[in-house]
């Protein structure tokens, strides 16, 4: 598919309301800093590998999603502080 569609995008939009309306604030708690580390980390390697995968095939709005999921990994990860970067072009910085 190389063409976003309403169907496709009010998709993305029900999905990412319905989360949003489930989040809530969790409580504080300790954790193990590399291993979080390593786990956003692995989920943005994940998500561009299945990005490279659907380009491949065609499916490029299957693509971009996970292109742009990638890239919200290693944002929250930074935006936390979990990985050590200064690049404000290429992250969410504090």
């Amino acid at each position: 598919m190389k063409e976003l569609n309403k169907e496709k995008i009010e998709k993305y939009f029900s999905i990412t309301k319905k989360a949003l309306d489930k989040v809530k604030i969790g409580k504080e708690k300790k954790i193990n800093w590399k291993a979080k580390a390593e786990d956003f980390l692995d989920m943005a390697q994940r998500y561009y590998k299945d990005a490279n995968y659907y380009f491949e095939k065609g499916d490029w709005i299957t693509a971009f999603a996970a292109l742009n999921y990638a890239h919200g990994w290693l944002d929250a990860g930074s935006r936390l502080g979990l990985f050590d970067v200064d690049d404000d072009q290429l992250f969410v910085l504090e």
